[in-house]
């Protein structure tokens, strides 16, 4: 089972990703394109933060779901 933290690190790696994706002048315009398009509407790491921080505060939300993600990448 992935843990809030894994899950959170994935989500950074993937915009690093796409980020060095877009920037890539070997990379083909329309993949590079691509990589540009998504990174518009893809999570900053403070907006994970701010997830993980709500999502790790039970007793204002309620226990419906565990927590998605993580304030930290650490365990």
């Amino acid at each position: 089972m992935t843990m809030p933290h894994e899950r959170t690190r994935a989500v950074l790696q993937t915009r690093d990703f796409l980020i060095k994706l877009s920037l890539d002048p070997s990379i083909p315009e329309k993949i590079r394109h691509d990589a540009k398009f998504l990174l518009r509407h893809f999570p900053l790491k403070s907006d994970l933060e701010q997830a993980g921080l709500l999502e790790e505060q039970p007793e204002r939300f309620g226990n419906l779901i565990g927590p998605i993600f993580s304030s930290s990448t650490e365990i």
